[in-house]
């Protein structure tokens, strides 16, 4: 294993690990270099994934990376294990290599010492802040921290050294101090203010942080929230002066696609109608009130990704005559670093607009196939991904946020992507029920349609219905330390212009908007 060799950027990084970079970015980065990150260890709430943070540790490396859980963005860069790693900071060793004393044994310390970080490494700072010990502690072992901006060490120090009155740089820099037990690199003055607010703080721009800055290749602008208007209008919220893009689904054409969010990560032709069957589950369409008709999905499109080529050209015979048949041109476009995936098809009719949202006229958002006979594509679907641990799908999509624009206008809480699905359904089930008949209608329309995701190890399993095989990143409960011995069922969920996929634990795994 070749040893992890970083530069220390206080405030900002440890190498290529950034502060506000998503957990899929760093995953994917970690996952390529085996040979230096040969263990990968995910630890998350299981009963509140997408709500409390993730854990990413790295036991070989002595490295542990902390992220919020709705953002799923890196907070906190911690260093455990200095003799695992070679860190410098303005081209100075953290730990300095171990040394011969004249006539005695080498020195061969476990972290930097307190003299080496006060006086040649960063230098001079405010007093720290002592952390007692845990209650019922046999050790009696505390922590003093050592708060730069940015930056803090964490030195282990007995509660009967410690008082306030004492010298606390002599006590450290006698030979009965103890070396830096860790390191942490984080967005603040120091460790005691940055603390309280670590998780839901807004972290600079990626763009500013320096190695991105000087690069030739621009950083791409993120999508940071999508907004569902009903009626397939939908809004890619960009935290940058270009603004937002609206989409209307059976409109925005491939080129405004690419003109807007730049070229797909990769392109998804396989053709699956498996659920075809579906399409209409009760034997017809559904007869509104005023006479016209609601739009059934089939549910088929929730996860269509291809983890591992540009394009799915289908190898065997019948599927390239799968292929050829489709003569519309039908692909998927899937920016996995953006968190969705976007259907590209011919102009089809946009999911009526929401109930509550009727009086708008038309012209604020298309619901009719626009009259030209062109065989333009257009995106008639946008899938977005939760990448919530523990899910099947989890690390082959950045994690997208979501709200539901048409029901956080009402003045309760905000519908989004952190809501638990039984909340969801029920503001769902309340805008909704003017267009069936009766509860009964209703309830056969919105009842969950079970999917298994382990059946099978090969890609000719039914897990290929909702994407590509991929291999998982190991997670951990955090409850228990143990690591689920499968991923389990998820179960969809039809509303008019939406499906979601959702986990055993009420977290929703993804949104298909048509």
């Amino acid at each position: 294993m070749s040893m992890f060799t970083a530069q220390v950027h206080p405030g900002q990084a440890l190498g290529f690990l950034v502060l506000g970079a998503s957990l899929h970015d760093i995953l994917t980065r970690l996952k390529a270099e085996p040979q230096r990150f040969p263990k990968l260890d995910v630890i998350y709430e299981p009963t509140a994934p997408v709500r409390e943070p993730v854990i990413l540790n790295l036991p070989t490396n002595g490295i542990r990376l902390r992220f919020d859980g709705p953002d799923q963005r890196l907070r906190l860069i911690e260093v455990l294990d200095f003799t695992k790693n070679k860190l410098t900071y303005k081209d100075r060793d953290v730990l300095r290599p171990a040394t011969t004393a004249p006539g005695g044994p080498s020195e061969n310390p476990s972290g930097p010492t307190f003299k080496h970080i006060y006086k040649n490494l960063i230098g001079p700072t405010f007093p720290g802040e002592y952390i007692q010990p845990e209650t019922g502690s046999e050790s009696g072992m505390g922590l003093y921290v050592l708060s730069y901006p940015g930056i803090a060490f964490s030195f282990p120090m007995h509660s009967s050294s410690w008082s306030p009155g004492k010298d606390v740089v002599s006590l450290l820099s006698s030979s009965a101090g103890h070396p830096a037990a860790s390191m942490a690199i984080f967005s603040g003055d120091s460790w005691a203010d940055a603390r309280e607010n670590l998780y839901t703080q807004t972290l600079d721009p990626l763009k500013s942080f320096p190695p991105f800055a000087k690069s030739r290749e621009p950083v791409p602008d993120e999508v940071s929230l999508v907004r569902i208007y009903g009626g397939g209008r939908l809004e890619l919220v960009r935290p940058s002066s270009n603004g937002p893009f609206w989409m209307q689904l059976g409109e925005t054409t491939q080129q405004q696609l690419v003109a807007e969010l730049g070229p797909p990560d990769a392109i998804y032709r396989k053709n699956d109608q498996r659920m075809s069957i579906h399409k209409n589950r009760s034997g017809g369409s559904t007869g509104r009130r005023d006479g016209s008709e609601h739009r059934q999905d089939d549910s088929t499109d929730t996860d269509q990704s291809s983890a591992h080529t540009a394009t799915d050209d289908s190898e065997n015979d019948d599927e390239d005559e799968e292929v050829v048949g489709n003569l519309s041109g039908e692909c998927f476009y899937n920016y996995f670093y953006r968190g969705f995936d976007i259907l590209l098809s011919t102009p089809t009719t946009p999911s009526q607009r929401p109930p509550s949202k009727e009086s708008i006229g038309s012209s604020d958002s298309g619901d009719a196939v626009p009259t030209d006979a062109s065989p333009r594509l257009v995106a008639s679907k946008l899938i977005l991904h939760g990448n919530v641990p523990g899910s099947y799908p989890f690390n082959r999509h950045r994690r997208c946020r979501w709200e539901i624009e048409y029901l956080n206008e009402k003045g309760e809480d905000i519908v989004n992507s952190e809501s638990p699905f039984k909340d969801i359904e029920r503001r769902l089930q309340d805008e909704w029920k003017s267009i069936y008949r009766n509860a009964e209608e209703a309830k056969q329309y919105q009842r969950g349609m079970v999917l298994n995701r382990d059946w099978g190890d090969n890609p000719g399993s039914s897990c290929e219905l909702l994407g590509g095989w991929e291999d998982s990143v190991g997670g951990t409960r955090a409850d228990t330390g143990e690591r689920p011995n499968g991923l389990g069922n998820t179960t969809l969920f039809g509303f008019p212009g939406l499906v979601f996929e959702v986990l055993k634990n009420g977290a929703v795994s993804g949104v298909t908007i048509f």
